[in-house]
């Protein structure tokens, strides 16, 4: 390396700090950083806080009876330990990676977690893509066909798809079209008898796709398609207004009526002058409705008996497997700060204004 490169990469290497957005996303990282940190002794207290005792949740009523096992259970769990000391605990734990043993399945946590997460992202991810597609393409065109039939067809259907309930909505789809029609798989993820494909991401579509098993394939997209566009509709309708009220917003600015006024092709002026500015305030509505997602599917996993994370956190509520809970409430968390920190990296990408203010 000559004398003159190594100065010159640290030049660069300052020069990339010295950026406005590069500084931005430090701090946010630190910010986030800060708030998992908060976010553990959040749920540890919530989950301490919750009413009833683990100990007879967990143990028979006969081995409640018994002193000696009622003791020695606690202190198997750290129960009999001060609060402080059983936060520092848990602490301790997750920086090794440790989130403690379920005393439902008494398995590592994390290793519930690895079944389950996966199964809930695979549904929301297929729900937020589906709500993306749809959500910013009706808002479009009832922008540029405003007041017109179309908008106000598509305005309807959005109010309506943001009033009807999840829970209610999956019970008449499961019925309607399992039940009485016979045109969707039944519950679970595969079909029963059908061996999963070998786990690399966890997704059973992506995972059967890289091992070949255009069977599961199928399977899987067909079991996943029902859940997740139910999940999609209240995204669907919310994103469709969002869209809609954004476009319309930006429609109105000088710089693009100066850009029809120079006769400019519409496509150019929709998609160079229109949807970048717009999609500013609908990407933090993706955000939180991709977060939200995540962690809503509860009733819609009970419905279709999806393994993921909603139904893992009702059985550990039901019966205060608190090392279950607490781990499942630090996952949401990180997942919400992962999807802001999302958000800002694209705020960056899409609008030059936060690249340079």
């Amino acid at each position: 390396m000559s004398p003159t490169s190594a100065p010159s990469s640290r030049r660069t290497r300052n020069r990339a700090l010295r950026s406005p957005l590069a500084r931005f996303l430090v701090r946010r990282i630190v910010t986030a950083l800060l708030l998992a940190v908060g976010i553990t002794l959040v749920t540890f207290v919530l989950t301490n806080l919750v009413p009833g005792d683990p100990v007879s949740a967990n143990l028979g009523q006969r081995a409640l009876g018994d002193p000696a096992i009622v003791a020695q259970w606690r202190a198997d769990h750290g129960l009999d330990r001060p609060l402080p000391q059983q936060y520092l605990m848990h602490l301790e734990g997750l920086l090794h990676g440790d989130l403690g043993t379920s005393q439902q399945s008494h398995r590592p946590v994390l290793d519930d977690l690895a079944e389950s997460v996966p199964a809930t992202l695979e549904l929301a991810g297929a729900a937020i893509l589906v709500s993306l597609i749809l959500g910013v393409g009706f808002g479009v065109i009832a922008a540029l066909r405003r007041d017109r039939l179309s908008d106000h067809v598509l305005r309807v259907l959005s109010l309506i798809g943001i009033s009807v309930p999840t829970f209610w909505l999956a019970l008449v789809a499961f019925y309607v079209f399992f039940f009485r029609l016979q045109v969707t798989p039944g519950s679970g993820r595969i079909d029963p008898g059908m061996t999963p494909p070998p786990q690399v991401t966890g997704l059973y579509t992506v995972d059967a796709l890289l091992s070949g098993r255009w069977d599961v394939f199928s399977s899987a997209v067909g079991h996943l398609a029902a859940p997740a566009l139910v999940l999609a509709l209240y995204t669907i309708g919310l994103l469709t207004r969002f869209t809609r009220s954004a476009v319309l917003e930006v429609l109105g600015q000088d710089y693009v009526r100066a850009a029809r006024a120079k006769g400019l092709p519409g496509r150019v002026v929709l998609f160079r002058y229109v949807l970048r500015p717009a999609l500013v305030p609908v990407i933090t509505v993706a955000g939180l409705a991709f977060g939200s997602l995540l962690s809503g599917t509860v009733l819609v996993e009970a419905v279709f008996a999806w393994p993921g994370v909603g139904q893992y956190a009702y059985k550990s509520a039901t019966t205060l497997d608190l090392p279950a809970i607490m781990g499942v409430g630090l996952v949401v968390g990180v997942v919400y700060l992962v999807i802001n920190l999302v958000v800002d990296v694209l705020y960056g990408v899409i609008d030059p204004r936060v690249r340079v203010s």
